[in-house]
């Protein structure tokens, strides 16, 4: 069961309590919301999620029937494409388990790369592979795009018989589920509607990937039922309402951010907790930042502006638990601190649930809705207007590198920046923006395989969170765009985003009539799009399209902004050292000054003690009789 190690009470927990926001949201009570119409009106829609474990909305008979059949005919290998909440939970439930079950090889293809494209391909037999295409609404542009490519390539296997590999995840009556019954694919499982993306995990988004993977469906669904009964009680021992507020009461004294630390098998629950907490609560200027992949020694200080969350979970080598252990051991005990276990892969059910439910009960402490994400769909429309209108100019071009010609990077940037002329100044404007408080994220439309590539990319990301002391969050595209997006358009103006495309050197080619000529042209308009739709919102940010992806080429980038760093903290050591120089020189001023004034005053109280004020006259004529009286004795002697 849900078990937690919370330091205190939080008060916003006895808040929720006697609002009974837990049992409320069970109840699918939209007035919860009432802070604004437009909120309840989208709650009343979307609560579909509240009971998902004690009425489920989907046969779990019927699918684990179906994931034992198809393992039964052979198929070894599961391809899931998808995006956002389609994907997130499906690819935490798979990889968690990934160590404990071999039942068969589970892929997620999440990304627009077509070098990541070409290695699923290359990786998956099509005789053995079954392909699941998860999409909510049916339309969304990279499982669209990605379907095309896979399945071209699977039909020059497959023929005609590549429908009985094809599996569609969708709402009733979306495009998709039109498709793939007009064409009679192997199964269509439905969606309930009221059940958004990231809150999908207990539906059948989330159990038929976690059904094929071999997970017991029956323990899975018996923890989730209990975390449910434990999260809707409108008790002070509820693990949601604790968890709600502590991330509240924390975001209330600055602490807006908070860093999720766990051995590696626990990492990809990270990801789904980043879309859920990001998505719903990064709107109308509020927010609360996830930051799930950090050194722990950058917090051996408490920096003031975060939090943490720590995740235990089942690791078999000593050594690793033994690393863990020791990266905690030097982070500063003045940061709050939530810490939880997991142990089995059927425990996850129980986390998604408390985690739903505490993101739920955010929403309206922060009074934003978490259910909407509006600054998604403003991208996702921009990108839409750039592949109908082509990309736009960007600022200037350059050779990005002195010593060797690797050819020309196109530079686009914000309006606050106008004026910059080169990379270099660019990327300086950029990092130098960086203020206490603030948080960098590098959103890279790029692959992360293949030598050199995440290296270089990482050297870029904790160069700058040590550098600057910032929460520094590395972005995959076109990922994030579903997830941390939300909050980096329409949360605070606290985001400094470097944004990171490349040509391709084998791009994949669309079929005609496809949204995009290719998955590179693809990419590249999502990452021009990101920085059209951040810039509008008056946020901080730099487009770099490279001329290739290559390990080697990122490098000299990760190269570049290194010296930039190095330059900014030149400077500012230069700076700090005239302006120490100028207060030294006004010191030694002063103390001439006041020197010179004390002496003055001396004088002035030494004549003071030894004479009195007399007539100038009479000065004059007591002298001048002295005097004569001097010279008198001279002439007697």
């Amino acid at each position: 069961m849900l078990s937690v190690d919370i330091e205190k009470l939080y008060p916003a927990a006895k808040t929720l309590v006697k609002a009974r926001a837990a049992s409320r949201i069970h109840a699918k009570d939209a007035t919860l919301y009432d802070f604004s119409e437009e909120a309840q009106a989208c709650a009343e829609q979307f609560m579909g999620w509240a009971d998902l474990a004690s009425a489920p909305q989907c046969d779990l008979a019927a699918i684990q029937a179906f994931s034992d059949e198809v393992v039964e005919a052979g198929i070894d290998t599961i391809l899931l494409i998808g995006q956002g909440g389609s994907t997130q939970a499906p690819m935490t439930i798979t990889k968690y388990n990934k160590h404990d079950s071999t039942r068969v090889k589970f892929r997620t293809l999440d990304s627009d790369s077509p070098v990541r494209v070409r290695e699923m391909l290359t990786i998956c037999d099509p005789h053995r592979t079954l392909v699941i295409i998860s999409s909510k609404s049916g339309g969304t542009i990279e499982p669209r795009m990605l379907l095309e490519a896979v399945r071209a390539a699977f039909e020059k296997e497959l023929g005609d018989h590549v429908v009985k590999h094809l599996v569609a995840i969708t709402d009733p009556g979306s495009d998709l589920d039109k498709q793939a019954r007009e064409e009679g694919w192997r199964a269509v499982f439905s969606g309930e509607p009221t059940v958004g993306g990231r809150f999908s995990a207990l539906s059948v988004f989330g159990l038929v990937p976690a059904a094929l993977a071999g997970i017991d469906m029956e323990a899975f669904m018996a923890h989730a039922r209990e975390a449910e009964e434990a999260c809707s009680e409108d008790a002070i021992d509820n693990p949601a309402i604790n968890l709600a507020a502590f991330l509240y009461d924390n975001y209330l004294k600055g602490r807006n951010k908070f860093s999720f630390l766990t051995p590696k098998r626990g990492r990809v629950l990270g990801l789904w907790i980043e879309q859920l907490v990001a998505e719903s609560l990064g709107k109308n200027g509020e927010g609360i930042l996830p930051n799930i992949e950090i050194d722990s020694l950058l917090l051996t200080d408490d920096p003031g502006d975060r939090s943490i969350i720590m995740y235990q979970t089942q690791t078999d080598l000593w050594d690793e638990r033994r690393n863990f252990e020791m990266s905690l051991a030097y982070i500063d005990s003045a940061i709050p601190r939530l810490n939880y276990r997991i142990d089995t892969v059927e425990e996850l059910a129980e986390h998604f649930i408390m985690w739903e439910y505490a993101i739920a009960m955010c929403g309206y402490l922060m009074g934003v809705c978490p259910f909407d994400q509006p600054d998604v769909a403003s991208a996702k429309a921009e990108v839409l207007e750039i592949l109908h209108n082509g990309q736009p100019e960007p600022n200037f071009t350059e050779v990005f590198t002195e010593d060797v010609d690797m050819g020309n990077v196109e530079v686009t940037y914000a309006p606050v920046f106008e004026g910059c002329e080169d990379l270099h100044e660019t990327l300086y404007a950029l990092l130098s923006s960086i203020q206490p408080g603030d948080f960098f994220a590098l959103n890279a439309f790029l692959p992360f395989t293949g030598e050199g590539r995440r290296e270089a990319i990482e050297q870029m990301r904790h160069g700058v969170a040590e550098s600057f002391g910032c929460v520094s969050c590395l972005e995959v595209g076109p990922r994030y765009l579903h997830s941390t997006g939300q909050l980096q358009k329409g949360g605070p103006n606290m985001g400094v985003f470097l944004i990171l495309s490349a040509d391709e050197l084998k791009d994949i080619p669309l079929p005609e009539g496809a949204a995009a000529p290719s998955l590179g042209e693809l990419a590249k308009a999502q990452a021009a799009g990101d920085l059209v739709t951040l810039a509008k919102r008056g946020r901080r940010c730099v487009h770099l399209h490279l001329p290739d992806n290559s390990g080697v080429t990122l490098r000299q980038l990760a190269q570049v902004v290194d010296d930039v760093i190095a330059d900014i903290f030149t400077d500012r050591a230069l700076a700090e050292a005239a302006a120490m120089a100028e207060d030294e020189e006004l010191a030694e001023a002063t103390v001439v000054v006041e020197t010179s004034a004390s002496t003055e005053a001396a004088i002035d109280a030494e004549l003071g003690d030894t004479t009195e004020v007399v007539d100038v006259e009479d000065a004059l004529e007591a002298a001048e009789k002295a005097a004569q009286a001097v010279e008198g004795e001279q002439a007697e002697a």
